[in-house]
Formats: structure tokens, C-alpha cells, sequence
């Protein structure tokens, strides 16, 4: 696979050393086993697969390479790059200014706008709206678009079924960038419609069973279909994508669910499914698999605590949250300066939607075993910045070099 000149302060001497050695040593990813990390009072197992995915270093060498090759023009982002406050900020830092914010939130009028400016389109990609509004303004919107190859594989997914006479039913947030972005491009040609989680699919089945009146469906899923849909015509042939930072585990258990459902409704045969349902599940995003599964091999060792950084608006990282919380204490942080004192940590909470300030979050005992690991979109320097303050709380604590030592060779 394709590798990218990504900006020295985004890696790390220790975490992408260790990167590089497990992955020389398991070419086919096949070992989800974590790596621990030794410094003598406090040890880490750090998952096998986390941190900078395939899609966020290539949109990263793409908004790099806009600023390199653009001096003294303005260039602007559509919405946030990735969803990693660090890289947004440096992007800011180095000139670069956003449209929209990512709810969709106007923060530049299209007006303003001229012929000669960059646009950068960020790693969700975009609706098929907003490109024709660039290409209006005279500007070339592909010029840098640094969409996910795996956003785009989704799309052409989509379209293809579509083409076939599918519906196609996006799992995915609806507020989010990369789900309105694969709906507009999908329902352009095909009656589309959002399923936030299983509970809307559930909804989704009464529906295709006619067990709840039509005149209804606006009432479950207004504002998450394509216009003109019709609830009988087009919930016959359907088919599943995804936005692909969502559990995979989760896609799939609605994927088999609405399977089941057309067997119930038609009485296919294996044969004659096709009929009716689309398979699509070879849509799944390959790094939010990884490191999906890296966790879920990660929480099968005994840790005291697990960490958790990323940005909290990260769809994906807030997907390994919620796996390490069924079976640790967790705290979802954006980087070490989260950590205030050996005792006092302020982390992001998914139920309540905010930060909150913990209490010993550390073992009171002079030892500590930590699950750690982070989201697509996290540098791996942020990684080490969170190791070292947590080891610096221990005495007699062993080295990064030391530690870096034990995996050069």
C-alpha cells in the first residue's frame, strides 16, 4: 500500500518504531495481540492497530502539499480535515481557514469566494451540493481532494446497487460530514435512506413487513431519505453501506437483521436472495476493522485502566470508547495535557457530551498496568506525549529510549 511523507512532528520515535516493527513481523495483520511497553512500575499494552490510518495520511499529505504549492494564495478547508484538534490547528496555524464547521455551519459566505482561492476537500469528502457551488464559483474542487480512497469505495458501492435497482441503506450518523457526503452522492441515483443504529433498523423491518402504515415512515425517518421515496416501492430490493467509521460488528448485526427480514417477507431461496438483498458488507473500512479488532484482543489481557485519545468529535474514536468501557475504566482524552496530576484527569464523557474532571485515575498502589490505544486520526506523537507524562509520575521509571531499545533491531 501506498505510504506518505507525513510531517516529522506528527510521529513519534518510540510508537512508530514499534509500528514498524510489528507490522514487518506480521505482514498479513493476522496477530491482534498488544504490544507492552516495560518501564518498570508502570506498563502499557498498547493495541496492535491504532492511530494515523491509509485515509487520514493521505489527506494529510494532500493539505500539506496544497500549502506547499500554493504561496501567497488563500486556501481554505471545506469543514475540519480529520477530526484531530492537533493537525486542525497547525492547518490554522499555517493559514489555512474553514468554511464550515462540521454540523454543516456556514463560518465563510460562498460569496466570498473567488476563482484564484484553493479549496481543500477534507477526508469525508463532500455533497455533490457543495462541489457544484465550487465549480459556479470558478474554482476546481478535485484540484486537492483529499476524500478517503475507502469514503469513495462506500460511494461507488452505493452507486453500483443503485444502478441495479437497489435501495440503499447508509448505516451512519446523520449529522456527520461522511454520511451526508455518501447520501447525496448515492441518492443522486437511487432512493436512499439513513439508519442511525439498530433500533431505527428495527423500525426499518416493520416497515418493509407491513406492520406499520406508510403515511407514518416521516415520523422515524424524516429528514433521512431521498426525495420522493416510497416506503412500498422502494423498500422490495435494498442493500447495506456504511459510513465507515462506525462498529464494524454493528453494521454487520444490522446488515444480517434487514437479511433476515427480506427472507421473512419473500421466502427466498439462497439462490434467488440476490432478488431482494444486496451483499455489500466487502465495504467495510479495513483500518476501522484493524483496530476495532485490536481492541477487542487488547481487552482480553488484565489492565487496571484504559485510555483512550482522540478528538471528541471522532466518530470512530468514540467507537473504541465504548468498547474499552464495557470492561475498564476509561478515559477518553485529546492529549497529555489532559492529564493534570498523577491524581486528577480531565476526559471527555459520551453520555453527557462534555468533559468532566476524574479523581485518582491512576491505581493508588506504586504500580499501574494500562490498555492504551487511539483513534484513526491521532498522531502517534500524541501517543508518547500521553506515555511520558503518565511515567513521569513514577519513580525509578525506566526511559523512552530504554523502552524504544527492547524493539530496535
Amino acid at each position: 500500500m501506498k505510504s506518505f511523507s507525513i510531517p516529522w512532528f506528527y510521529r513519534s520515535s518510540l510508537i512508530t518504531e514499534i509500528k514498524r516493527i510489528r507490522n514487518s513481523q506480521d505482514h498479513r495483520k493476522k496477530d491482534y495481540s498488544p504490544t507492552r511497553l516495560d518501564f518498570g512500575p508502570v506498563q502499557f499494552l498498547i493495541a496492535r492497530h491504532f492511530g494515523f490510518c491509509y485515509g487520514v495520511e493521505h489527506a494529510i499529505n494532500i493539505a500539506y502539499k496544497a500549502i506547499e504549492e500554493n504561496p501567497g494564495r488563500r486556501i481554505f478547508l471545506l469543514s475540519e480535515m480529520i477530526h484531530n484538534p492537533d493537525v486542525n490547528r497547525d492547518l490554522s496555524v499555517r493559514g489555512v481557514r474553514f468554511i464550515m464547521k462540521p454540523s454543516g455551519e456556514q463560518l465563510i459566505p460562498w460569496n466570498e469566494l473567488t476563482a484564484d482561492d484553493i479549496v481543500i476537500i477534507p477526508a469525508f469528502g463532500t455533497t455533490v451540493e457543495i462541489l457544484n457551488q465550487l465549480t459556479s464559483l470558478g474554482i476546481r474542487p478535485l484540484q486537492y481532494d483529499a476524500t478517503c480512497p475507502f469514503v469513495q469505495k462506500v460511494w461507488n458501492k452505493g452507486l453500483s446497487i443503485g444502478k441495479d435497482r437497489y435501495t440503499v441503506i447508509i448505516h451512519g450518523k446523520p449529522g456527520h460530514e461522511e454520511t451526508r457526503a455518501t447520501f447525496s452522492h448515492i441518492a443522486q441515483n437511487a432512493p436512499s435512506l439513513i439508519v442511525r443504529n439498530m433500533e431505527q433498523a428495527e423500525r426499518l423491518a416493520e416497515f418493509i413487513l407491513n406492520r406499520r402504515a406508510p403515511d407514518t415512515f416521516d415520523d422515524y425517518f424524516g429528514g433521512q431519505h431521498s426525495p420522493g421515496f416510497d416506503v412500498q416501492r422502494d423498500l422490495e430490493r435494498i442493500g447495506v453501506v456504511n459510513q465507515t467509521t462506525m462498529l464494524a460488528s454493528d453494521t454487520r448485526a444490522i446488515s444480517d437483521f434487514l437479511k433476515k427480514t427480506i427472507r421473512e417477507k419473500y421466502k427466498p431461496d439462497d439462490i434467488t436472495l440476490h432478488e431482494h438483498f444486496a451483499e455489500t458488507l466487502d465495504t467495510l473500512c479495513y483500518a476501522t476493522h484493524d483496530n476495532q479488532q485490536a481492541v477487542y484482543r487488547l481487552l482480553e489481557e488484565p489492565a487496571d485502566l484504559a485510555i483512550v485519545a482522540g478528538g471528541y468529535n471522532s466518530s470512530n474514536t468514540s467507537h473504541l470508547v465504548e468498547l474499552c468501557s464495557k470492561k475498564l475504566p476509561t478515559y477518553y482524552i485529546e492529549s497529555a495535557e489532559n492529564i493534570i496530576h498523577r491524581t486528577r484527569i480531565r476526559h471527555f464523557s459520551l453520555s453527557v457530551k462534555k468533559e468532566k474532571l476524574s479523581e485518582k485515575f491512576l491505581p493508588e498502589r506504586p504500580s499501574a498496568l494500562i490498555a492504551m490505544t487511539s483513534g484513526a486520526s491521532c498522531p502517534d506523537s500524541v501517543v508518547e506525549q500521553i506515555i511520558t507524562k503518565i511515567v513521569s509520575f513514577y519513580e525509578n521509571a525506566r526511559t523512552i529510549e530504554d523502552v524504544r531499545s527492547d524493539f530496535t533491531f
